[in-house]
């Protein structure tokens, strides 16, 4: 099983890489783990409703450039499905035993993500009602799948 985690910006945060890395230490016993990193676009604060377009599309066109046509993906998105652990180890489960080998998981920048990478997506997901930095998602996100793995393989953790 491969997982790569397509993301807008570089991680700058110390705490963050080294949370990034301690999952993906933990991981690595799971599955085979890839980063992905593309540039971000300047956004000004007064952004028009064309521009803010204009930037997540550019963002999106660094984004799949690098994600394989093979890859199952899901976009973290604020309008996708919120699950709990458990149904989200089971959304994963259900990708593996179909055939799925790769997912990737793609986070967008400050913006979100643009409508055509929404479109190929295989599902969309929340991680909550509540708003996180972007960087701040990647951890979230490795977190939640180390904790899917551990509940798929029956092992505990997530209690």
């Amino acid at each position: 099983m491969k997982i790569t985690i397509a993301a807008v910006g570089k991680l700058k945060e110390k705490y963050l890489k080294d949370g990034i890395g301690e999952y993906s230490k933990r991981l690595s016993r799971f599955c085979d783990l890839e980063f992905i990193e593309v540039e971000d676009e300047q956004a000004p604060e007064n952004l028009s409703e064309a521009g803010s377009k204009q930037v997540k599309k550019k963002e999106a066109e660094r984004l799949l450039k690098r994600i394989k046509d093979s890859s199952f993906i899901i976009v973290m998105d604020v309008k996708g499905e919120k699950l709990g652990s458990e149904k989200f180890a089971a959304r994963l489960e259900s990708l593996f035993v179909s055939g799925v080998s790769h997912i990737t998981f793609v986070i967008g920048g400050s913006l979100g993500v643009d409508e055509e990478l929404l479109n190929k997506a295989g599902f969309k997901l929340s991680l909550s009602d509540m708003t996180f930095p972007h960087q701040l998602t990647r951890l979230i996100l490795l977190e939640q799948i180390y904790r899917g793995f551990k509940i798929i393989n029956g092992e505990t953790y997530h209690k």
